[in-house]
């Protein structure tokens, strides 16, 4: 049966939509980076966040019992965002997160007014959920079942955060394993080149909670000892959490109102190799096609990029794929470190907060290490920011992110002109 033809008003509108979408190699919109927030345990804002790059703080820790038991987990530390005295202990973490990177971001630019808010994470409030339905498990109804379920759903922290800066817009949660807060930077920009926005508040945070830590220690992906991401003797991921936000504006727009730009983001490129639920197709076919295609999304060479802050989560298989696919593309000309080596694997939040580290990279001129490097892996050959970082000319970088199922996501972000 033949379908009925457009009408001639809406077929215009089509019409255009494709032609904006057509064209991605070197689109006429640009998109910027005006203001951010972070925390994470390497500090709280942008400033302490720069000292601990800059520094290579191992701020790695025991987890305390007061948090949740890990006697029986063979591992026992994880990445902590310190609390900042005076918090409020009905606020549950991922929330307080939040809170502070739109503060943050807020304070430094107190004109930005987000049409949409696109949002990475996996867990939401999964300690509040945990206690929820162990209550209900053990038949019991404490009065905080309404509260604990309340903060429950990934959504809480995203309106708690819109509630504390005193604006409201619709918000987009985009939940992809460890690549969610790179998609949700590569959705919020794409919808500002294509036209379809001009102020998107994107990024990612996600929060430590019992059942996720355990998860991965009975998967045996964690480990007992030091993060050595791309060493020949890494055994593994350690945890992390954290947030981070941005200010994603329309270049020109941005411009007329005056507003600093910290950075421009010009390329984002993503892959699914669906190779295991777990592993990454062991060839790297997923990770070298995510940074060929943010390379040519962005109409950049492999020559231009000045530092690739790696997913590097110090497990076998991770690395093995991904520092294939970086010698394969950028061989041993392009300084690599993973910056989890100091702060732990923040899940579906890592992408937004490596993010804000590569732009504090672009900013202040350093590459942030990859500490407790000692033995290159003999099956590739890469520029390994080892254990200290080092002041260089930084005018582009690939941030990557590689998750379950073989979602992979890069960025490529590049110094403000």
């Amino acid at each position: 049966m033949q379908q009925p033809e457009l009408p001639i008003a809406q077929r215009g509108v089509v019409a255009e939509k494709l032609r904006m979408f057509a064209s991605t190699r070197r689109p006429a919109r640009r998109v910027v980076v005006t203001a951010l927030g972070v925390v994470s345990p390497l500090g709280h804002g942008a400033v302490e966040t720069t000292s601990g790059l800059q520094s290579g703080a191992d701020c790695v820790a025991p987890v305390p019992p007061e948090r949740f038991d890990v006697r029986a987990c063979r591992a026992k530390t994880a990445g902590q965002v310190q609390p900042r005295a005076g918090g409020d202990p009905r606020v549950h973490a991922a929330s307080a997160l939040m809170i502070e990177a739109v503060r943050e971001l807020i304070a430094a630019d107190g004109e930005f007014r987000p049409e949409l808010m696109v949002i990475g994470t996996t867990s939401g409030g999964m300690s509040f959920g945990e206690r929820f339905f162990r209550a209900v498990n053990a038949g019991q109804r404490p009065r905080q079942r309404a509260v604990w379920l309340a903060n429950y759903m990934p959504q809480k922290a995203l309106l708690d955060a819109q509630l504390a800066a005193g604006f409201s817009c619709p918000t987009q949660i985009i939940a992809n394993a460890c690549a969610s807060g790179t998609n949700a930077l590569g959705h919020a920009f794409q919808l500002i080149r294509a036209g379809l926005a001009d102020a998107v508040l994107a990024g990612g945070y996600d929060v430590i909670s019992e059942l996720v830590f355990v998860g991965f220690d009975s998967l045996q992906a964690s480990t007992s000892e030091l993060i050595r991401p791309f060493d020949r003797q890494r055994t593994g991921l350690v945890l992390g959490e954290g947030a981070a936000l941005f200010a994603l504006e329309e270049r020109e727009a941005a411009q007329r109102r005056g507003a600093t730009i910290l950075a421009e983001l010009s390329g984002y490129g993503i892959s699914t190799d669906n190779h295991h639920l777990t592993q990454p197709h062991p060839s790297g076919i997923g990770p070298r096609l995510a940074m060929q295609r943010a390379l040519a999304d962005a109409g950049r060479e492999p020559g231009d990029v000045s530092y690739i802050n790696a997913h590097g989560t110090a497990t076998m298989f991770n690395d093995a794929t991904e520092g294939a696919a970086i010698a394969e593309i950028f061989g041993d000309g392009v300084p690599v470190s993973s910056t989890k080596s100091m702060m732990g694997h923040a899940l579906g939040g890592a992408g937004a907060i490596e993010a804000a580290f590569s732009i504090l990279a672009l900013r202040h001129q350093f590459l942030p290490p990859n500490i407790h490097y000692s033995e290159p892996d003999p099956a590739w050959r890469l520029d390994i920011v080892a254990n200290s970082a080092r002041d260089a000319r930084v005018e582009c970088v690939v941030s990557n992110s590689f998750g379950f199922g073989g979602t992979n996501a890069s960025l490529v972000l590049e110094k403000a002109a």
